[in-house]
């Protein structure tokens, strides 16, 4: 399997589209990692973890269930562009884009 720091057309080629879905995703807005990395959530979690290009919109990315992997610095970020929430998780009913 490839991974985001291995170099070639393969890797690069699943890195790109995993940022592409990220970009996509428009504010007030969220997609699971498993949406942006479909078969292979980890990887999208990964990739997001190697980026720090402020164009990935990385918060509007959370966990299936809605819970958020990077706890209050993502929720104030969510909060501020409207998400949902329910208790400590993004409504995922109201919030997700399909896929």
């Amino acid at each position: 399997m490839d991974d985001p720091g291995e170099p070639g057309p393969s890797g690069d080629t699943r890195v790109a589209a995993v940022l592409a879905r990220v970009r996509a995703v428009p504010e007030g807005f969220v997609r699971s990692y498993g949406d942006v990395s479909p078969g292979a959530p980890r990887f999208a979690g990964t990739v997001l973890h190697a980026t720090d290009d402020p164009s990935v919109p990385w918060h509007r990315i959370v966990r299936a269930d809605g819970s958020l992997a990077k706890g209050a610095r993502q929720r104030r970020l969510l909060e501020a562009e409207g998400v949902p929430f329910r208790g400590d998780r993004v409504d995922m009913v109201v919030a997700r884009i399909p896929s």
